[in-house]
């Protein structure tokens, strides 16, 4: 499959921008943005490059087939036209996902239906025996996009999302996703090479990914299973070359030159912090202290300050919040100088209880929920002094 092809790679709302400028890192020309992600042309060897390789994807959709159909009767005759057999292994197993909206369809699983039959029908007729299919998108999926009469069909190379990253094996309370926890730290002004502080820690996401990026650990080597290794004729050469040459540029040190404190009051985070650390293998790498947040170690060699605070999502819980984001405000102003300050929340009244002017705000989605990154320069004194 070295022909090319439109791919489409998926992502978390508001994370486009972000994830564009990794695909471009990468070496692709963008084609397009758009609120759910970005589309490029490329190989199928591209498409499990960019499964190695991205932070802020979701999905990565390999196009490889397009057609028009109004009906539900017009897509399962074109599915079943087409040779599926070049794809899917005939004792195989395959899921099938989809985006519909079209006047015949008020339920995208009995458009999935129809592809899934037509899928079964050509292989019955021609090998008498067909794949398994269901839910479990551990193997072959396919991913289906039918807008008015427009269908196009996509390999979805990934299987299961890519914005997890596979190290957080315990969650601890409402993380961050960590396609997200990148973005954010990708949309800050870190550069790679100061401090990374991250009091309130939690689970550890924000730490650990900006460590994984200190050393240029790409995701894709802490996950042993895509989509697209159950596809007819996968490269698993090309596979091994290029997980090679990222192992090879992984930088191997036993400490950094600079610092990444992540630190937390709760016992029970800095476990799971440390856990999911370990299993990212940077734990090495990142300071774990047990303490409020106020008292979290500030080196003096500039960096960011990055919080994610509780964002209280119940009316109560927000009046207990409010002296938790003024104390942040203080934090920031007494202990803080000379860093930027960072704080990612989904409540924008509590923001206002931090008390500093922030210089920019970066639009982001929590799940459903409108959240905001807030940058704050940090001066001793006055601005103007």
């Amino acid at each position: 499959m070295e022909s090319t092809s439109k791919i489409v790679i998926t992502c978390p709302p508001r994370i486009n921008v972000h994830l564009a400028k990794e695909v471009e890192h990468l070496g692709f020309k963008v084609h397009k943005t758009d609120r759910m992600g970005v589309q490029i042309i490329g190989t199928f060897n591209d498409a499990m490059k960019l499964n190695l390789h991205l932070r802020t994807g979701s999905k990565v959709l390999y196009q490889i087939h397009s057609f028009k159909a109004v009906h539900p009767d017009d897509l399962y005759k074109a599915v079943k036209k087409f040779p599926w057999e070049e794809y899917i292994k005939s004792d195989g197993y395959v899921s099938i996902q989809s985006y519909v909206k079209n006047d015949f369809i008020r339920d995208t699983k009995f458009a999935n239906l129809r592809v899934k039959d037509g899928i079964a029908d050509r292989y019955m007729e021609k090998f008498d025996r067909r794949p398994d299919s269901g839910p479990d998108s551990s193997q072959t999926v396919i991913f289906l996009h039918w807008q008015l009469d427009n269908c196009n069909i996509y390999i979805d190379t990934s299987g299961e999302t890519i914005a997890k990253h596979n190290y957080r094996k315990i969650p601890f309370k409402a993380p961050m996703l960590e396609a997200l926890a990148s973005a954010t730290i990708l949309a800050s002004d870190w550069d790679k090479k100061s401090s990374f502080i991250n009091p309130m820690c939690g689970s550890g996401t924000l730490a650990i990914e900006a460590a994984l990026m200190a050393i240029e650990k790409p995701p894709g080597l802490m996950r042993e299973n895509f989509g697209f290794m159950h596809i007819v004729g996968y490269n698993y050469l090309y596979w091994e070359k290029i997980v090679k040459q990222a192992q090879e540029n992984v930088i191997e040190v036993d400490r950094l030159p600079f610092d990444i404190i992540a630190s937390d009051l709760s016992p029970e985070a800095l476990s799971a912090a440390r856990t999911n650390a370990r299993n990212a293998g940077v734990e090495h790498l990142i300071t774990f202290e047990k303490c409020d947040f106020r008292d979290t170690l500030i080196p003096d060699d500039g960096g960011v300050v990055f919080l994610n605070p509780e964002y209280g999502e119940r009316l109560g819980d927000e009046k207990e919040l409010e002296g938790v984001y003024t104390e942040i405000g203080d934090f920031f102003k007494k202990r803080c100088s000379g860093h930027k300050g960072y704080v990612f929340t989904g409540n924008l009244n509590l923001a206002k209880k931090i008390g500093l002017k922030a210089k920019r705000r970066v639009e982001f989605y929590n799940g459903k929920i409108d959240a905001r990154l807030l940058e704050y320069e940090l001066y001793s004194g006055s601005k103007r002094t």
